[in-house]
């Protein structure tokens, strides 16, 4: 599948936002029956097929972490904390009764994808590779039930130190008396 983005070699990192930069490949892998995730891999950046039954399309079984690699001075790459984003994904998995895969599981893929997409990561102290990991009910079902399939899946896009699009602040209302579904 071929790309239809501006190469990252061709980025002007000094204008670089929060704007969506697809990069150059993705990770996927997909529990089996019994809840086991294995038999991941890159893949380049490009749609997911999904059956119109799945468990997230339906009731909403799907739950997004997100983190960043940022290049260091020395140019390296360097990770914040990525086993705290893989029990926060595995708790809420288990809230969603989503299989969920293991935390190594889980850095492995997000080391993957950042090596994947080096050269994606903005200049030190121009910006950041936004990674963010998905874990969703793929398995389709009819009625409500656990998905008897769940995907992971994790891409990444350049962003700008600071958010650029926001001038005023949020305006929201929290309510705790009502739940969001019966």
């Amino acid at each position: 599948m071929e790309n239809s983005h501006q190469p990252c070699n061709r980025m002007d990192w000094e204008k670089l936002g929060y704007d969506v930069i697809p990069t150059d490949y993705m990770y996927m892998m997909k529990s089996n029956k019994d809840g086991i995730f294995s038999n991941g891999a890159l893949a380049p950046f490009g749609n997911v097929q999904i059956e119109p039954h799945s468990s997230v399309l339906n009731y909403g079984q799907g739950l997004f972490e997100g983190m960043k690699a940022y290049r260091r001075a020395d140019g390296g790459v360097q990770l914040f904390r990525p086993e705290q984003n893989a029990l926060r994904m595995q708790r809420g998995a288990e809230r969603l009764l989503m299989a969920a895969p293991s935390v190594e599981q889980y850095i492995e893929a997000v080391k993957q994808v950042v090596a994947a997409n080096k050269s994606w990561v903005p200049p030190y102290g121009k910006g950041a590779l936004y990674i963010r990991p998905l874990l969703f009910g793929s398995g389709s079902v009819m009625g409500i039930a656990p998905a008897p399939q769940c995907t992971f899946l994790i891409y990444t896009n350049p962003i700008c130190n600071v958010y650029k699009g926001r001038t005023s602040p949020l305006n929201l209302l929290i309510d705790d008396r009502i739940p969001r579904a019966f």
